[in-house]
């Protein structure tokens, strides 16, 4: 295996990550993110989700919708929690899947009374295999996703939500 400083392990940079976390550690507001995605709507259910130079279809025939997206971004966010923080222990992931199941009702959203329209719980399972992985490292891996985990963190949260609503 190469050296720890030229490592890749599950396609990530071992020592890169290690060095933004010691600049991380050496100066906090170097971590700080506040990206803006902007949604365009192209008719029906149908928008395409801009951030710098990407894009993104949501909605309409044969794409996510916006409720599947949030649980796809969960599942996503943990996969790649999991994949770094393995590699960060040294650990060679085999097989990864995180599948998010969630319940709402869309009465709300259809402007029937009801008491909200979003996601009433969201539950997940992680199946990872990581032949060489100890107990320990299972567990340690466990703790990031329970504590660490961007999308989850946000979603175990109440968020303020600012609304600047313009009509012309």
């Amino acid at each position: 295996m190469a050296n720890r400083t030229e490592a890749q392990i599950n396609g990530i940079s071992v020592a890169g990550w290690e060095a933004f976390r010691d600049e991380v550690r050496q100066d906090a507001s170097v971590a700080d993110r506040r990206p803006s995605v902007t949604a365009h709507w192209l008719g029906g259910s149908r928008s395409r989700v801009e951030f710098e130079d990407k894009s993104m279809h949501i909605g309409g025939r044969g794409e996510f919708n916006a409720m599947q997206t949030l649980l796809a971004a969960l599942a996503a966010c943990d996969v790649d929690l999991i994949a770094l923080h393995a590699a960060l222990l040294g650990l060679e992931v085999k097989d990864l899947r995180v599948e998010a199941t969630g319940h709402f009702n869309v009465q709300a959203y259809l402007g029937l009374e009801a008491p909200g329209s979003g996601y009433t719980g969201i539950s997940y399972k992680v199946t990872l295999t990581a032949p060489d992985a100890s107990e320990e490292q299972i567990r340690l891996l466990r703790e990031r996703i329970e504590r660490s985990s961007p999308v989850g963190d946000s979603l175990s949260r109440s968020i303020p939500l600012t609304i600047e609503f313009n009509a012309s």
